[in-house]
């Protein structure tokens, strides 16, 4: 029997537990010094804007795990030693392990400005980050938030949520151009303007400057203007958490270094979730993937590999991603470049409201197989989305079906026809009509039929 220990318990290593234990009778030990129990961490927003408590935020009742199991420990790790296979805790504990799962996440940036250290500046990531949070805004008057990532956005939903005046400064010159098209990346600055944020573009932070305290006062911005503020939010992304890991002799560069099979170099060791970095990673997928399901895919393939299926190789499957930007919901599956390629195509609807809009991204070549699906404002539903891309349907095939992959079809009106229009006076040499919406029983009649 081995003892297995997972070093972090998110989604991806409390996955690789429960799939382990799905498996084998192994001894099974999970260590965390962020918390006792997994938690949504895409949750912490709403516990902060008083949607939800901390106990909403746990899938699972603390006894699940002494009833599968699973040992929990809550301490901090400070060291690996490969050699011995033992891993070195706070106050000089070891712990010996036979296989080891690093899923220790991500940690928010810091780039060196002057005064980052000042009480009431901060990333947020951790449950940690979230109390400290509670502590640096109480009574404060006006806050700061430097970065332009969901992380940020979702800090100055937060900070506005309670009342507080917040200016967001973003580096570019319009909303993540690097990875929305510029119709999308518009609606949601529309969309952040209108909640009332002093909203400020091609903004980079200069320097924070603090009180005699030792608390942010203020930030000064290279074009020269200062904002007054009692709290700065750091929110220039994250990186892998594995500074603890540099001398131990497991290969890392910007991320723990793992193969198809997400072994590390290191005998017994395998790396999973925002920690790691895949050597070679699939055309149009990055070497390290913050992302949630990326994690749970990672923690169920390396279950898997350690119970014998390992002729298989580790495939994080169709891209896709959701978020949501104050009222304005973004779904993305497959892949939407920020700016269209030669090789490809691309049909947008948006509604004149400003705040609704659909766009596929298909492919010149014959029969024209659809690549990707984003929406704004509109639900789709993922297992369609997803077969329709793993099948190659053709463009027109998803317009004449396109009312399937709906996900409120029965509570708000639809758009597809929209959509149809807009490719009808492109084309009207192939003019095209969407089929009556068949809901969930005719997108079984679908796959029957195909």
């Amino acid at each position: 029997m081995r003892q297995i220990v997972i070093l972090g318990n998110g989604i991806a290593g409390v996955t690789a537990a429960r799939h382990i234990r799905k498996r084998s009778d192994d001894e099974i030990l999970v260590i965390s010094g962020e918390s006792d129990h997994f938690f949504s961490r895409t949750a912490l927003m709403y516990i902060y804007m008083g949607h939800m408590t901390y106990e909403h935020t746990k899938p699972y009742e603390d006894g699940f795990w002494e009833k599968n199991r699973i040992r929990l420990l809550r301490t901090w790790i400070e060291g690996v030693d490969v050699e011995q296979k033992m891993l070195k805790a706070a106050g000089g504990r070891d712990i010996p392990y036979d296989v080891l799962i690093l899923a220790t996440g991500s940690k928010s940036n810091k780039f060196g400005w002057p005064g980052q250290n000042l009480r009431g500046v901060q990333g947020l990531y951790s449950l940690q980050d979230l109390e400290t949070m509670e502590q640096n805004t109480d009574g404060i008057h006006h806050a700061v938030v430097v970065g332009g990532g969901l992380i940020g956005i979702e800090m100055t939903e937060m900070l506005h949520s309670r009342g507080i005046p917040v200016s967001f400064l973003v580096r570019e010159k319009t909303w993540m151009q690097f990875a929305f098209p510029a119709e999308e990346s518009e609606m949601i600055n529309r969309e952040i303007r209108d909640n009332g944020i002093d909203y400020r573009l091609s903004t980079e932070l200069e320097e924070i400057l603090g009180d005699d305290s030792g608390r942010v006062r203020a930030a000064t911005t290279k074009d020269g203007k200062q904002i007054d503020c009692q709290f700065l939010g750091l929110t220039v992304g994250v990186s892998p958490n594995i500074d603890f890991l540099r001398d131990s002799g497991i290969e890392c560069e910007r991320g723990i270094l793992v193969n198809e099979h997400l072994q590390t170099n290191a005998e017994g060791v395998f790396a999973i979730g925002d920690c790691a970095q895949v050597r070679d990673p699939l055309p149009g997928r990055r070497p390290v993937e913050p992302l949630w399901y990326t994690g749970r895919t990672m923690g169920e393939f390396v279950a898997r590999y350690l119970n014998g299926e390992t002729d298989r190789t580790y495939d994080p499957g169709r891209w896709f991603n959701s978020a949501k930007f104050f009222d304005l919901e973004w779904q993305v599956y497959g892949q939407v470049p920020s700016s269209t390629p030669d090789d490809q195509e691309s049909l947008f609807w948006t509604h004149a409201s400003g705040k609704k809009s659909i766009r596929i991204q298909y492919s010149k070549q014959e029969g024209n197989p659809v690549l990707g699906f984003q929406t704004m404002g509109i639900r789709y539903r993922h297992e369609v989305c997803e077969e329709w891309l793993e099948a190659e349907r053709p463009l027109k095939w998803v317009l004449e079906n396109l009312g399937v992959a709906n996900f409120d079809p029965e509570f708000y009106r639809q758009h597809e026809q929209d959509l149809i229009e807009v490719y009808n006076r492109q084309h009207p040499d192939q003019a095209i009509r969407l089929r009556r919406k068949r809901g969930l029983r005719g997108l079984f009649q679908l796959r029957r039929a195909s």
